[in-house]
């Protein structure tokens, strides 16, 4: 396993972090157990999570990701022995987390007592915004269009209730998710003028579907060590080539969940073909050499990779083990320069 320390922190996570979004949906609390073990056994020390999991979100199981890892931690003593991330969701019509919810004082306090009775823990290390509280160009959307944010919560307020939390001892770190150059400029500006706690990552999108994040956000992470932590690195598995020529696998995602259909595109299901095409012309297998690609970017701190059962997650851990050829980094520029970001 290869470790990162993300700059202004005092963090230091392993390149691969286990992204865990299918627990209590697609997999059982022994099945979650069963991959915490194995991650943990091959050096993974970086959990990520949110208090809306598992995904797709619903009533019946929001929370149960968060319980599953906190039974584990106890279980296995292991809290001091890895790093924990979770997230407080944004503006969104989910009364059944909480009424009116706001990234400001009240729902941001509650969000983190709440989560630290689900993990079982008494501090969460990096605690991120699951989304902004303002109308944004996330979640597959392209093209931004302004909309007045009628609650009147500024970044200030919500960083300032982090403020709190972190002095409390609640949060060591605090992180972005779903976010913009605007936001993050704005929050790492605030935080300075302010004293108010720095922001240290952002959890964006990123995979050879979507490079969107290099197009501004790159740039800031190079100035302001405001590194990537790369979520959806398969997109949705799609790069692994399971769903090529309209197939869909028993149990798969995409299969069981009509609603991701982000990277199903025609644009994107070509610029798959050609992925894949390359895969098989160098000899890699086309996940690992999805996952390898973003491994060796400067910008990312860490890989989340989420799997529903151990061979995939051995796969996607062993990722690590595959260093990209400038022939096969060549090939994968043309086809990015042909199909740019088909699936934002």
């Amino acid at each position: 396993m290869e470790y990162h320390k993300i700059p202004h922190s005092s963090l230091e996570v392993s390149k691969i972090c286990l992204g865990t979004m299918t627990f209590g949906e697609q997999n059982t609390e022994s099945e979650a157990h069963d991959q915490l073990d194995f991650a943990f056994e091959r050096g993974v020390n970086f959990i990520d999570t949110a208090e809306m999991y598992p995904v797709p979100p619903k009533q019946e199981t929001q929370g149960l990701t968060e319980t599953y890892i906190g039974n584990w931690l106890k279980k296995s003593g292991k809290r001091d022995k890895v790093t924990l991330a979770t997230k407080v969701a944004g503006p969104r019509s989910l009364p059944y987390i909480r009424n009116d919810m706001a990234l400001d004082r009240r729902h941001i306090h509650d969000a983190v007592e709440t989560s630290l009775n689900r993990l079982q823990t008494d501090y969460i290390d990096l605690y991120q915004l699951h989304w902004p509280q303002r109308e944004t160009n996330c979640f597959g959307q392209l093209n931004y269009t302004y909309s007045e944010d009628a609650t009147g919560v500024t970044i200030t307020d919500t960083l300032e209730a982090l403020a709190e939390l972190v002095n409390a001892g609640k949060i060591r770190h605090i992180g972005l998710s779903n976010e913009t150059p605007w936001g993050v400029m704005s929050f790492l500006k605030l935080a300075e003028k302010h004293n108010l706690p720095r922001v240290i990552s952002i959890q964006n999108p990123y995979n050879l579907l979507n490079r969107s994040f290099e197009v501004g956000l790159s740039e800031i992470s190079h100035h302001e060590g405001v590194e990537l932590l790369a979520y959806s690195p398969l997109a949705f598995g799609a790069l692994s080539g399971k769903y090529l020529n309209g197939a869909r696998p028993d149990g798969a995602r995409c299969t069981l969940f009509e609603r991701f259909s982000r990277y199903f595109n025609p644009q994107g299901i070509a610029a798959t073909q050609a992925y894949i095409d390359i895969a098989n012309k160098h000899g890699l297998d086309p996940a690992q050499m999805a996952l390898a690609f973003i491994n060796q970017r400067p910008f990312v701190a860490s890989n989340i990779i989420g799997a529903t059962n151990l061979g995939q997650l051995e796969s996607n851990i062993s990722s690590l083990d595959v260093t990209l050829s400038n022939d096969v980094l060549k090939d994968l520029e043309l086809v990015g320069v042909t199909y740019s970001n088909p699936c934002p």
